[in-house]
C-alpha cells in the first residue's frame, strides 16, 4: 500500500436541505461558544444533547425554538435521522478521498475466507453454520467442558477437598463467635457461598464463554451473522446491528444494555433493551443452565425453544405497540480470517479482567447481605414470601433461595440453581421449569441501574414491573403442560 498527500483545506459540503438549514442556524446564534457556529449547527442537527442544552441555556427558549424548526424542516426531505444522514455523508466523502490517496498493490485473497464468509450470510448454508457454532461452541465448549468438566475440577475437588476444609478449620480456629464464622464459613458464607460460587462455579463458564467470543469475534463471523439474521430481526422492529448487543447479553445484560447505544432510534433501544432483560440469558447463567440440561437433552431443547419463542414474540409484539418505524441497516462488512492468538488472548484476559473487578465483589457483598439478613431475620421472611410463588409452580420450597439469589444476579440465581441440582432436590420436570423461570426472571441490579441510566427510572420500573408476573406465569403455564402431558424429563 502507498499513501499519497492531499490537500488539507477542503470544505465538507453536505446536500442542500443540510447547508439550508446550517445557514439558517448559523444566523441564529447570537452568542460565542468554543466551536465554530457551523461546528455547533452540525451537532444541532445531529441532536447532541449537550450542544442542545448548552444552546438552549445562551439563546433562550424563543430562539432556541426558531431553530428546532429548522431542524424540523432539514428532517422533512429524508427518512433516516439526520445524524444518519450526515455520517452516511461523511463516509462517503472518506472513502472517496482514500481512493484519491491511497493505493493497494495486487491482492491475492484467500478464495476458501471468501467462500467460507459468503456462505456464513446465506440462510440456506448460515442457519446451519449458526446452529454448529451454537452447538459445539456454547453447548459442548461453555456448557459441557466448561460447566461440566472444569466446574467439578474447581468445585467438588480443589474447593470441596482442600480450599474451604482448610478455611473452615482455620475460622472456626481463630474466630470464637459462631454468629461471626458464619459470616465466612457458613451456608451463605463469604469463603463457602461467595467465593466458591464466583470462582469454583461461574468463572471456568464465563472464562470459557469469553474465550469462543473472543475467537468468533476475531475470525470476523459476527458481522455476517448480522447480515443472516438482519431479516428476521426486521420482524421484531429491530435489524441486524441488534445482534451486536444481543450476542453480548450472553456475556453480560448489563455490558450489552449500554452497547445498546449504537442503535440508531429510541425505538429500537428501547426494545432491544427489554429483550435483553427478558429473553437473554447472561453467560454465567447460560453455562451453568447448559451444564444442568445436558442430562436432559429433551430439557434443554424445551428450553431453547421457550426462550426462542419468548424472544420473538414479545419482540414481535412490542413492535406492534410501539410507535415508529424500524431503522435502515448498513454494516462494514471485514475480512474472513483464521483468530489471531494474540488478539483472542488480549480480548479474553480484557473480559476476565472486568469479570474480577466488577462481579467478583458483588458475590461477596451477596454474602454478607445474605448473612446480615440471616442474623436480623430478613432473609427467612423473604424466602417466606417467595415460598408461595414456588409453589405456584409445583417447585419445592428449597428453591425461593435460588430465586431470592436471582434478585442479587442473574447468575448467582443460577448458581442456586446448580447447588439445588447437585443435592437432587429438584426432578427433570422442576428443574425445567425452574431453569426457564430464573432466566426469564428479573435483571440482576447492576442490569437495573444501566437500564435505569440508559432508559430512565420509569422505564426500568415499568420493565421489572412486567417481567416478574411474566416469568411466574410462564413457568407455571409449562409446568401445567408438562403435568397434563405426562411429560417426563
Amino acid at each position: 500500500m502507498s499513501v499519497n498527500t492531499f490537500p488539507v483545506d477542503r470544505v465538507i459540503t453536505y446536500p442542500p436541505p443540510i447547508e439550508k438549514a446550517v445557514d439558517a442556524i448559523e444566523h441564529l446564534l447570537s452568542e460565542e461558544y468554543a466551536l465554530s457556529r457551523r461546528a455547533v449547527a452540525l451537532l444541532l442537527l445531529q441532536h447532541d444533547e449537550e450542544i442542545e442544552g448548552l444552546v438552549r441555556r445562551r439563546e433562550g427558549e424563543e430562539r432556541f425554538a426558531a431553530i428546532a424548526e429548522h431542524i424540523r424542516k432539514a428532517q422533512e426531505h429524508y427518512r433516516e435521522p439526520l445524524h444518519m444522514v450526515i455520517l452516511a455523508h461523511r463516509q462517503r466523502l472518506a472513502q472517496s478521498m482514500a481512493q484519491e490517496v491511497v493505493h493497494y498493490p495486487p491482492t491475492t485473497s484467500s478464495g476458501i475466507a471468501e467462500w467460507i464468509g459468503r456462505i456464513c450470510m446465506q440462510p440456506l448454508t448460515g442457519i446451519p453454520i449458526l446452529l454448529l457454532v451454537l452447538y459445539y461452541g456454547l453447548y459442548q465448549f461453555v456448557g459441557v467442558f466448561g460447566g461440566g468438566t472444569l466446574v467439578d475440577l474447581l468445585e467438588n475437588r480443589l474447593f470441596g477437598n482442600y480450599i474451604n476444609p482448610f478455611v473452615t478449620h482455620w475460622v472456626r480456629t481463630l474466630l470464637p463467635f459462631v454468629p461471626i464464622q458464619e459470616l465466612f464459613i457458613g451456608e451463605y458464607g463469604i469463603f463457602t457461598l461467595g467465593v466458591t460460587y464466583a470462582v469454583a462455579l461461574i468463572l471456568p463458564i464465563v472464562g470459557t464463554f469469553f474465550l469462543m467470543f473472543s475467537i468468533l469475534e476475531d475470525s470476523g463471523y459476527f458481522p455476517r451473522l448480522a447480515m443472516l439474521i438482519d431479516l428476521l430481526f426486521k420482524k421484531i422492529g429491530l435489524n441486524g446491528r441488534a445482534v451486536i448487543p444481543m450476542v453480548l447479553g450472553f456475556g453480560c445484560d448489563t455490558m450489552a444494555t449500554m452497547v445498546t447505544r449504537i442503535l440508531e432510534t429510541p425505538r429500537e433501544r428501547l426494545i432491544a433493551t427489554f429483550l435483553l432483560a427478558l429473553a437473554i440469558p447472561c453467560s454465567a447463567q447460560l453455562g451453568v443452565i447448559m451444564a444442568l440440561l445436558t442430562s436432559h437433552p429433551g430439557a434443554l431443547l424445551i428450553w431453547a425453544m421457550t426462550l426462542l419463542g419468548v424472544f420473538l414474540f414479545i419482540g414481535w409484539l412490542t413492535a406492534r405497540v410501539l410507535p415508529g418505524t424500524p431503522a435502515t441497516f448498513y454494516i462494514e462488512i471485514p475480512p474472513m480470517r483464521l483468530p489471531i492468538l494474540s488478539n483472542v488472548l488480549t480480548k479474553t484476559y480484557a473480559r476476565m479482567h472486568w469479570y474480577f473487578r466488577e462481579v467478583f465483589p458483588l458475590f461477596i457483598l451477596a454474602s454478607v447481605v445474605i448473612w446480615l439478613g440471616q442474623i436480623t431475620g430478613l432473609f427467612d421472611l423473604a424466602l417466606r414470601a417467595l415460598t408461595p410463588v414456588v409453589h405456584l409452580m409445583d417447585l419445592p420450597d428449597e428453591a425461593a433461595s435460588a430465586f431470592l439469589f436471582g434478585f442479587f444476579r442473574r447468575d448467582y440465581g443460577a448458581a442456586g440453581l446448580y447447588h439445588l441440582q447437585e443435592h437432587g432436590v429438584l426432578n427433570g420436570r422442576q428443574l425445567l421449569v425452574t431453569a426457564i423461570t430464573l432466566t426469564l426472571f428479573l435483571p440482576c441490579i447492576a442490569q437495573f441501574l444501566m437500564m435505569k441510566k440508559e432508559r430512565g427510572l420509569k422505564t426500568a420500573l415499568a420493565i421489572s414491573a412486567i417481567i416478574f408476573p411474566f416469568a411466574i406465569t410462564v413457568g407455571t403455564m409449562m409446568n401445567l403442560i408438562l403435568q397434563l402431558l405426562g411429560v417426563q424429563l
